[in-house]
């Protein structure tokens, strides 16, 4: 499933999920490279 989070204050990756970490972070994987960050609502992408 595509996801898309923030790591930082302007940047924003969408990639496929990996997990949902207990801290509320999120880790999706663009390619070979996994990233991890905040996770946009649904609501604030629309």
């Amino acid at each position: 499933m595509l996801r898309t989070i923030s790591i930082g204050s302007c940047v924003f990756v969408q990639g496929l999920m990996v997990e949902q970490l207990p801290n509320g972070k999120m880790v999706v994987r663009v390619d070979e490279k996994n990233y991890v960050g905040k996770p946009i609502s649904k609501q604030a992408a629309a």
